[in-house]
C-alpha cells in the first residue's frame, strides 16, 4: 500500500513565475479549488514544497493506488 495525500489548489497561479505555473500543472491541476490525491513520495513533497503558498495539504489516508 503506499500512502496518498490530498492536495487542494486554493490561490490563483496568475501573475506567479513561470516555473510556479508549470509546478501546478505538473502536480495535475485543472482548476481552482480542485482536490487531487496524489502518491506520497519526495518528488510530489518538493513540487508541493515549491508552491506550498497556492496549495494546501489536507488529511491523507492509505490507500491502495491502481
Amino acid at each position: 500500500m503506499e500512502k496518498i495525500i490530498k492536495v487542494k489548489w486554493k490561490r490563483s497561479a496568475i501573475g506567479r513565475k513561470e516555473d510556479q505555473r508549470k509546478t501546478i500543472q505538473a502536480l495535475g491541476f485543472k482548476r481552482l479549488h480542485q482536490v487531487l490525491h496524489l502518491p506520497d513520495r519526495p518528488e510530489i513533497r518538493g513540487m508541493i514544497d515549491r508552491v506550498s503558498h497556492l496549495v494546501e495539504v489536507m488529511e491523507g489516508s492509505d490507500k491502495e493506488t491502481r
